[in-house]
């Protein structure tokens, strides 16, 4: 398993990444900025600055069974293909009735019953993402969940997250701010 990443989303005049819109979907939205950088470390978190900036890790997959894993590993591509213009940032922040729930319950929702993983499957190698935890750096949301995929995807993407949007699971979310990207 490779070392946890820090990634910190610095928001703020400058960064590859142009900030297409930032909508508020659930609760709170992210004030309005232009650019978007990512800056990845295995240290630690770099002195950033911008408008504003979450910070979230890389971690182990924490809600797949073995099976699940396998496919994932074999189908997803890396982030950072030259094809792949086009990047949504979804931050997340889940319920306290959700971190209430022991670890098998919250898969239960998460799979069994939303299918998360599998509807992700469906996307992937089209749709490239990382999922960033946030939730133990006291930072403003659970989850940072990063996409990137070609201009031709844009539709196959749009259904991806209205598909996650209509699961059960979605109904212990509490906060979620959806910010469109684009590059050259």
């Amino acid at each position: 398993m490779p070392r946890p990443l820090q990634v910190s989303f610095v928001a703020g005049a400058s960064g590859p990444w142009r900030i297409d819109g930032i909508t508020p979907v659930i609760g709170a939205s992210l004030p309005p900025a232009e650019r978007l950088r990512v800056v990845e470390s295995f240290q630690t978190f770099a002195s950033v600055g911008g408008i504003w900036t979450l910070r979230g890790v890389t971690s182990n997959v924490r809600y797949t069974n073995e099976h699940e894993l396998d496919a994932l590993v074999a189908r997803q591509q890396g982030l950072g293909r030259a094809n792949a213009t086009r990047a949504a940032l979804i931050p997340i922040r889940k319920t306290e009735a959700w971190w209430a729930l022991a670890q098998d319950q919250r898969r239960t929702i998460l799979e069994e019953q939303s299918r998360h993983i599998g509807i992700g499957l469906e996307y992937l190698p089209a749709v490239a993402r990382r999922l960033h935890h946030s939730r133990e750096l006291d930072e403003p949301f659970d989850f940072l969940t990063w996409f990137e995929y070609a201009p031709e995807h844009s539709t196959a993407f749009e259904e991806l997250v209205r598909r996650l949007r209509e699961t059960s699971e979605w109904k212990y979310v509490d906060r979620e701010v959806d910010i469109r990207l684009s590059r050259q």
